[in-house]
């Protein structure tokens, strides 16, 4: 159950309580749970006091906490790609730059880092991992953290999302003071958040597949080598052709380790490949997309053919 999502999304943006959060993120109902006193919190930093949900008897403005994210790195500055089922877990590291009197370990300070697509105020979507990250103090000032964005592509996945996303962090050190209460006095309290703090790029899984026929075949005669490039479709939650992209077939031989590409094909509206060569030799063909920016490259496995 994530029940953190709407909990971290109000605290990240100014108007993520507009934004419609997954049913699989979505918090539990409770008058006065870490939605709205993050809420609160939110608003209170930024002057404001009423707001939906809030206790009226909250009170005071949150000062500006001793600390900032730094070095923040979302699956090792790789892309992160998806397919349409399952879960991606996709590892988070970052450090804490903080004043001595700051603990980002203790228990009653919370802190996240997720990633956001769309403007900060209006984001539309976001996503964050089911646990909170584990953080551990190499000095008196500086602490070192890692967690994870756990994605489930059917829930929270749409097409669209394969595109550039934002890191997003903030820091909230209650000093003691309930959360839960209904009379917070956020003077007490105090918070961070940083946005940009580094990129991440999503990509729809691609799937390639090839056949080279009739097996065996005469020296000289005709081979047609087939084949089909798909990929994950979020907003069917099936996989479907990439059309027009241009595919290389390669060839290697029998006893060689190396491919040598023989030509260049287009995928049709469906995502087929189709094409024809000429036996000469024993040995495996193989189609090879190099990838787009919203499709990761993808290798087809040899299809061994035995010329006679």
């Amino acid at each position: 159950m994530r029940i953190r999502a709407t909990v971290v999304a109000v605290t990240g943006a100014v108007a993520l309580s507009a934004f419609v959060v997954p049913a699989a993120q979505a918090a539990g109902s409770g008058a006065h749970h870490s939605f709205d006193t993050l809420k609160a919190l939110r608003a209170a930093a930024s002057g404001r006091t009423a707001f939906t949900g809030a206790s009226p008897a909250d009170s005071g403005t949150p000062y500006a906490l001793d600390a900032k994210f730094t070095g923040v790195s979302v699956n090792n500055g790789k892309p992160i790609v998806a397919g349409t089922t399952g879960r991606v877990s996709v590892p988070v590291t970052f450090k804490v730059t903080h004043g001595a009197g700051v603990d980002v370990t203790a228990g009653d300070t919370e802190l996240d880092v997720f990633i956001y697509r769309g403007p900060y105020d209006e984001p539309a979507n976001l996503l964050l991992g089911d646990d909170r990250p584990t953080c551990s103090n190499t000095s008196a000032t500086v602490a070192t953290c890692k967690s994870t964005i756990d994605i489930l592509p059917g829930e929270e996945l749409e097409n669209a999302d394969a595109t550039g996303w934002k890191a997003v962090g903030f820091i909230v050190d209650w000093n003691d003071v309930d959360p839960f209460a209904d009379d917070i006095d956020f003077s007490k309290v105090g918070y961070t958040e940083s946005t940009g703090l580094t990129t991440a790029k999503l990509q729809r899984l691609s799937k390639l597949t090839v056949n080279a026929a009739p097996e065996p075949v005469k020296k000289g005669k005709t081979l047609t080598v087939t084949g089909k490039l798909s990929r994950a479709n979020w907003d069917t939650g099936a996989y479907a052709g990439y059309s027009t992209q241009p595919v290389k077939l390669q060839f290697r031989k029998k006893n060689s380790s190396t491919y040598t590409t023989v030509k260049t094909v287009k995928t049709s509206t469906t995502g087929s490949l189709k094409t024809t060569v000429k036996a000469s030799v024993d040995g495996y063909f193989r189609y090879v997309f190099a990838g787009t920016s919203t499709t990761p490259a993808a290798t087809a496995a040899g299809d061994f053919v035995d010329v006679k």
